[in-house]
């Protein structure tokens, strides 16, 4: 965050963060990495807390509380009100289990903030062009320090399997990451124009997702255990008789015979 490219993806999802949590309620909040980011200071829950899985990257001023990981949260099951993810599945060990973890802490109705950069952008095909340029020994190209971009579409199909429903999406920073401010603000036309012509090529997004349980039954239960299907009843009403085999109409006709 402390080249002009990364300043100018701070204050944009600072900006939209303030926006959706000021009308989020409850008691228990999260923001789980990226402390450069208040992610909480315009929420007003009473009990609110910063964790990240590097302890050395607080910052001056600015203590953390705890240290955890997306995979493994200290917390009970559906105790927290308010869980915030920044770019916290891009740096995790393994997306999928970030997102179980998320739904097994939040209670129902609970929401979760995730906020990530796009791979169908300017920004993913730096990502893409620093990744192999690396390969290739040059190491010239700044680029966010993720092995993997996860799409926008894709992240809400997880979402939707383990039984959350997306509330709201938001696209912005369509500007090229440029290392150098001047060259930055040359391109602020783009975010003028961004917005209306190609809203989904934006360098970043942000998603806030509510945990659904219906019928008293929550939702997401049939993709973490699949009940294995009966194969007994289809077994028997498949069985063919072979040639020659008794079964039961030929000893009823055996019996009317004698």
């Amino acid at each position: 965050m402390n080249s002009p490219a990364g300043a100018y993806l701070l204050d944009w999802e600072q900006a939209q963060i303030d926006e959706v949590v000021a009308d989020i309620f409850g008691y228990h909040a999260v923001q789980l990495g990226m402390p450069e980011l208040e992610g909480l200071r315009a929420n007003r829950m009473p009990h609110q807390w910063l964790a990240t899985s590097e302890p050395d990257s607080a910052l001056p001023g600015k203590s953390l509380d705890f240290a955890a990981h997306s995979v493994a949260l200290p917390f009970q099951a559906d105790s927290l009100d308010l869980l915030l993810m920044p770019h916290s599945l891009e740096l995790s060990l393994d997306a999928h289990t970030s997102l179980r973890e998320a739904h097994r802490v939040l209670m129902p109705e609970g929401h979760l903030v995730i906020t990530g950069l796009n791979p169908t952008s300017l920004w993913g095909w730096r990502h893409k062009r620093s990744q192999w340029y690396q390969k290739w020994g040059y190491r010239g190209l700044s680029a966010p320090p993720c092995d993997e971009m996860i799409a926008y579409w894709r992240l809400k199909d997880w979402l939707r399997l383990l039984g959350f429903e997306v509330k709201l999406s938001r696209f912005g920073c369509w500007r090229p990451a440029m290392d150098k401010a001047k060259w930055l603000q040359r391109w602020s036309w783009m975010d003028r124009l961004g917005a209306q012509w190609w809203p989904i090529l934006g360098g970043a997004y942000v998603m806030v997702a509510v945990k659904k349980v219906h019928g008293g039954r929550m939702l997401g239960a049939t993709w973490k255990q699949r009940r294995p299907q009966t194969k007994t009843a289809v077994g028997v009403a498949q069985r063919q008789i072979r040639p020659g085999e008794p079964n039961g109409l030929h000893r009823k006709n055996e019996c009317e015979s004698r």
